[in-house]
């Protein structure tokens, strides 16, 4: 029996073999070397022929496909390192303030109170003249030593620094009389100061006459007489007055 092709027929099995051929070369080329190291196939219209899967057809001649192109080789992406980070900065760790040097506490002084300042004593008698000296005389009498003993142990209590006697007269006789008597007086009583033991220099003696009498005008009236002396007893008289600086006790 006889086979009749056409020539189509034959056109299309010279194809097929041409196709096969070209497959087995490709396998074989394949083999040899990556796929990405040979040309594409490409058609007439240069579209890169692929297989079921999406994959370049690659011919086992010719070289290889351009980067960058349908199926050919890709730039690896190079690893770009990334810029270093500078870290945050670390805050210093708080530092605890260096303690305050010691000082040892400064004893305090101990508060004196200072005693308060004596203050001036006084000590003041008036001593009746008729009861120191008889009248009209300026002699101490017995009794008025024992009235001034009295009063210098009040004195010296006080640790006197000023003593001042006054001797003092009534109205009977003249001014000038008057005058002389009473610092005659009381300069006697000055000098029984001293005798005890009064400093002569603290005590001043000094007579007034019949200055600054006790009386008042009109108390006494008529002429020299018993009566009147008696009467006019107050005005003769010492006044004996102490200053000290300590307090009696």
């Amino acid at each position: 029996m006889r086979n009749v092709f056409t020539k189509k027929q034959v056109g299309m099995a010279a194809a097929c073999a041409l196709a096969l051929g070209f497959l087995s070369g490709t396998a074989s080329a394949q083999s040899r070397a990556p796929v990405n190291e040979r040309a594409l196939v490409k058609n007439a219209e240069t579209q890169v022929w692929m297989n079921g899967f999406g994959e370049c057809w690659h011919s086992s001649y010719g070289p290889a496909p351009s980067p960058n192109v349908v199926c050919g080789p890709q730039p690896v992406a190079q690893f770009v390192a990334p810029a270093p980070v500078a870290p945050a900065p670390v805050a210093p760790a708080p530092v605890a303030p260096a303690p305050a040097p010691y000082v040892a506490p400064v004893a305090k002084a101990p508060i004196v109170i200072a005693a308060a300042a004596p203050q001036p004593v006084y000590e003041k008698v008036t001593l009746d003249a008729d009861a120191l000296f008889d009248f009209d005389k300026a002699v101490l009498r017995p009794a008025g030593r024992s009235t001034l003993d009295e009063f210098v142990g009040k004195l010296k209590v006080i640790n006197p620094s000023t003593i001042t006697a006054i001797g003092y007269t009534d109205r009977l006789g003249s001014n000038g009389y008057n005058k002389t008597l009473s610092e005659k007086r009381a300069a006697a009583v000055k000098t029984y100061l001293v005798s005890q033991g009064i400093m002569a220099g603290s005590v001043q003696a000094t007579g007034m006459g019949e200055t600054n009498p006790v009386t008042k005008a009109g108390d006494c009236m008529g002429g020299k007489s018993a009566k009147l002396i008696a009467c006019l007893q107050p005005d003769r008289r010492v006044e004996v007055e102490g200053t000290g600086s300590m307090i009696k006790q």
